[in-house]
């Protein structure tokens, strides 16, 4: 399949990648209003709203359709239709850009290998990682503008997503989903062990199934209905907690997580047994999703705890888990770190468009990603992993500390609050 993609000329490539770009863009749309929490009945592809004019064909052209349905102004707002319109037309420009980049351009390969012939060998290779992307980058519209709508990012993104990244990861095999690193003068895909290779075949043994279940299992735990009531002590608490964990509502499917679970822990079984570049492959989405969703969470747990208060969706979590089973452990970290300095740029557009300064935390985390896939070479190869081998394990008592800190940053802002504003 790759191999005849690339036979096809390049200008026949770009053409056929805008129209998948206005294909996904119009999805997104659809996610972004059909998937949200107060779903609405906006764009050509939904019902139409009982109280609006007849759906035309026209209506159902991408980019342009959106011009004709400016007659439901009415019942959508004032310039509704523009934001889906920029959407599917940003699509459209922004994937064949995207696949120049990556596959023509070689911007993800460290600058050596940017040469022409380096760069139509590793043309099949840059094509499966640009695959990977194109997907996130989709999931990622979608998710972002639900949660500026909501501030909230629902799991029929982030679940099924995650599931795309494990299932991608598998079928890549020697075609990595993943960029490249230069180690030591040879051109490697990025994994989970890197930069240090040697630690590679403990992993193809028991340390690396007890691994990729104890991650699988947390990630559906994670996803179950979890409440811990203390305030009746330790043993009702710990009573309610497990009644909670199986209570039957819509909103806690558990006996679908079960099955799930059992479901992957199976797979996951199989695909260990048939190890090589397969296992590798999943093991490294599962430790990307691991330490993406992980990091989140941990943050959460501790300024929840300060603040006494949510102090960042669980939303967030399970999106940082879902980007890092797409772009690996290595950058999930560097996403995460990249996003406050997106977000300087995002709270000021955001601001003159909608004069409200608070934004939720998912766009910051889907933008620093952007960065740092953009920016893979020098960011990620160069900066993150050059100090990952000077720092080694110290990173993460790094990391701990600074989650600390924060915590007890938080805990006397919060006191300070209540103490002067009686907030």
């Amino acid at each position: 399949m790759i191999a005849f993609w690339i036979t096809l000329p390049i200008e026949l490539r770009l053409v056929l990648l805008a129209v998948i770009g206005v294909m996904l863009g119009a999805l997104a749309n659809w996610a972004i209003y059909r998937l949200a929490w107060d779903a609405r009945l906006i764009g050509p592809w939904s019902p139409a709203d009982p109280q609006a004019p007849p759906r035309k064909t026209s209506d159902r052209i991408p980019i342009l359709g959106w011009l004709g349905l400016r007659r439901e102004v009415p019942l959508h707002g004032k310039a509704f239709w523009v934001r889906p319109m920029l959407i599917e037309l940003s699509m459209a420009i922004g994937i064949p850009l995207y696949y120049w980049f990556v596959t023509q351009t070689g911007m993800l390969l460290p600058p050596a290998d940017r040469v022409p012939v380096a760069i139509a060998g590793y043309q099949p290779w840059m094509t499966v990682v640009f695959a990977s992307h194109l997907i996130l980058i989709s999931l990622m519209v979608a998710a972002t503008f639900i949660d500026f709508d909501e501030q909230t990012i629902p799991d029929e993104i982030t679940i099924p997503g995650t599931l795309i990244a494990l299932v991608v990861a598998c079928l890549a095999q020697k075609d990595s989903f993943l960029p490249a690193l230069d180690l030591n003068g040879v051109l490697v895909p990025v994994a989970f062990y890197l930069p240090a290779p040697a630690e590679a075949p403990k992993w193809t043994g028991p340390a690396g199934w007890w691994t990729g279940v104890g991650i699988w299992t947390m990630w559906c735990f994670a996803l179950s209905n979890r409440r811990l009531i203390l305030r009746r002590g330790p043993l009702k608490a710990f009573e309610y907690f497990f009644a909670s964990l199986v209570r039957n509502k819509p909103y806690n499917p558990w006996k679908r997580l079960l099955a799930m679970w059992l479901i992957g822990a199976v797979i996951i079984r199989i695909i260990f047994g048939v190890g090589g570049a397969t296992w590798i492959g999943l093991l490294t989405a599962l430790i990307g999703l691991g330490v993406g969703g992980g990091v989140v969470w941990a943050i959460r747990i501790v300024g929840s705890v300060a603040m006494r208060r949510e102090a960042m969706g669980f939303g967030d979590v399970t999106l940082m888990a879902m980007i890092g089973a797409f772009i690996g452990w290595q950058g999930a970290v560097m996403s995460f770190f990249l996003a406050p300095i997106a977000a300087i740029a995002i709270v000021l557009v955001y601001f003159i468009i909608t004069r409200n300064s608070e934004i939720p935390f998912g766009p910051y985390l889907c933008a620093g990603t952007l960065l740092s896939v953009f920016g893979w070479d020098r960011l990620v190869n160069g900066w993150f992993l050059g100090n990952l081998a000077i720092l080694g394990p110290f990173m993460l008592w790094l990391f701990l500390a600074l989650t600390g800190i924060m915590g007890v940053m938080l805990y006397f802002w919060r006191v300070t609050k209540e103490t002067l504003f009686g907030e």
